[in-house]
């Protein structure tokens, strides 16, 4: 089965941000370093990932991270040269 058009970008986790009420997520709001616009670099997402073993487990501020964008083959076209 061929591989998914991706792309991956290098990025940082920015900072963590504390929900405003308990019942609701943490998140990390994380700044791409390169390949998106200025006004796009920092994306938020929920705090909670799984690690290899299965457990749970969060990113902390300054790690690096990678975020990576998968399409289906049916999103994307072909580019003209």
């Amino acid at each position: 089965m061929p591989e998914k058009p991706t792309i991956t970008l290098p990025a940082t986790v920015e900072k963590i941000i504390k929900p405003p009420h308990p019942q609701m997520p943490e998140k990390a709001q994380i700044s791409i370093e390169r390949g998106a616009d200025p006004l796009y670099q920092e994306i938020r997402i929920e705090n909670s990932l799984k690690d290899s073993n299965g457990r749970d487990v969060k990113l902390k501020e300054g790690a690096k991270v990678e975020v990576t964008v998968e399409a289906s083959d049916s999103g994307v076209i072909v580019k003209d040269r």
